[in-house]
């Protein structure tokens, strides 16, 4: 199994630029110029939304407070920004299984691992991609693939900053969903460097 190298990019992210360096990123991949990555960000705000011509998440997305980026993931509109922690896996499946729900439930099964020590109960909905705290979203996922090597990832809501701009589009397009956050559900301030720390242990027990 490969091992599997973790980035920091740090915060006010932008999107086309992270973008641009998972394409790059994913072409060394297949190369063999690298090993399974797995970048973690906060991205400048933005909305975005995955290959559909289906645009009614964004409702009226002329109005919206940010920028929109249309993007090669699957999925319905969703948010990004400070107080989010974002994470970009860019792994080789053909070393792994080859299988792109496996690859989404495992990037779940590590965001529940990492709740799961803080105290947070999330689980799964049948049917539904993400992470769930009782009926709260507290977690949204999309990927792509390249010939059999992964890009995009999970989203994690972790401060309470992150869920504002949610109110203007029906997040991943279900509606009436509550967002939540880390924050939100522990009821006292966490810093994103113990989020990620948790995100990291737990993202190497499942993709050891």
């Amino acid at each position: 199994m490969n091992a599997l190298t973790f980035r920091d990019l740090g915060t006010d992210l932008d999107f086309q630029e992270v973008w641009d360096l998972q394409e790059d990123l994913v072409q060394r991949r297949r190369d063999q110029e690298i090993e399974d990555t797995i970048l973690f960000l906060e991205h400048a705000p933005v909305y975005t939304i995955g290959r559909t011509r289906d645009t009614s998440s964004l409702r009226a997305h002329k109005h919206l407070p940010h920028q929109v980026v249309e993007i090669n993931r699957g999925g319905q509109g969703t948010f990004h920004g400070p107080g989010q922690l974002v994470g970009y896996a860019i792994l080789d499946l053909t070393e792994r299984i080859k299988d792109l729900h496996l690859h989404l439930r495992n990037l779940e099964e590590a965001i529940i691992i990492s709740l799961e020590i803080l105290g947070i109960p999330a689980v799964r909905r049948e049917g539904q991609t993400g992470v769930w705290v009782e009926d709260r979203k507290i977690a949204s996922l999309g990927v792509g693939v390249r010939s059999w090597i992964t890009l995009h990832g999970l989203a994690l809501n972790v401060q309470k900053t992150s869920l504002a701009p949610f109110q203007m589009i029906t997040p991943c397009g279900i509606d009436g969903v509550a967002m939540t956050c880390i924050e939100s559900e522990i009821n006292r301030p966490i810093s994103m460097k113990e989020v990620k720390k948790l995100m990291t242990e737990s993202l190497q027990k499942i993709f050891h």
